[in-house]
């Protein structure tokens, strides 16, 4: 890897998104937007305090794999990702770029999120840097996988049928809307083999206690492993231009 490449690949981005306000929109208002309806829709604070410590590190991640992976697919279209794969540019230089540049616009989404739970009445006994940490970590995660769901998209309808096999199995199985542990075995056992459930027992270890416990540092770093081995992998099969 060159990290100078990486970093100006990751300003191309930064660029790019400064001129794009929708879709800066999208990453950042419609996270919190979508908090403020489950308060509201529902109006039962002690269901907002369960369940909102774990959207909050959801919704990152499914609407920035969206959007990563729209945005890659259209550099790859255009003929934009061939040019640069003419330069001295690595593979995962491009990938790791792109990652860099959606994960600094996924700390001001996490924020934006944090900050709208904790004013609609959001109440845990952690500490919020800690759920705002895993949250980004999350964020990081469906970066990764939007990137290699770029890799094998040749449209972006295509990229939208990815959601039932990369984001929709990990939400129903993760734990959100029932204890894994009450799940029918093989279920039980398919959910370990999804980084999404490490991420939701993280955010629930830091809603319980304000200590970091080696439970939580585990599962955290779990769901890193798997953002880097997924960059590794986008990098592996991607391709300069969809046919």
């Amino acid at each position: 890897m060159n990290p100078a490449i990486t970093a100006a690949t990751a300003a191309r981005i930064l660029r790019q998104l400064k001129h794009d306000p929708r879709t800066v929109v999208l990453l950042v208002a419609v996270p919190t937007v979508l908090l403020f309806l489950l308060r509201y829709v529902f109006d039962d604070e002690r269901l907002f305090d369960r369940i909102a410590p774990q959207l909050v590190a959801v919704f990152p991640f499914v609407v920035l794999f969206l959007v990563t992976s729209m945005a890659t697919l259209r550099e790859r279209q255009s003929g934009t990702l061939e040019r640069l794969m003419t330069l001295p540019a690595g593979k995962l230089d491009l990938l790791f770029g792109y990652a860099a540049a959606f994960g600094l616009v996924a700390v001001v989404q996490v924020a934006a999120v944090v900050a709208a739970a904790q004013a609609l009445g959001m109440e845990v006994e952690g500490e919020l840097w800690t759920l705002g940490a895993i949250a980004l970590a999350d964020a990081l995660l469906g970066i990764a996988l939007g990137l290699l769901a770029s890799a094998f998209a040749r449209t972006e309808f295509q990229v939208v049928q990815f959601m039932p096999a990369f984001i929709m199995p990990q939400v129903l199985l993760c734990g959100l809307f029932a204890p894994r542990e009450e799940m029918h075995e093989v279920l039980e056992a398919v959910s370990y083999a999804m980084p999404l459930s490490y991420a939701v027992e993280a955010i629930t270890d830091a809603t319980r206690s304000a200590d970091v416990t080696g439970d939580l540092v585990v599962n955290t770093g779990v769901v890193l492993a798997c953002a880097v081995l997924a960059l590794v992998l986008g990098a592996a099969t991607l391709r300069r231009r969809t046919p």
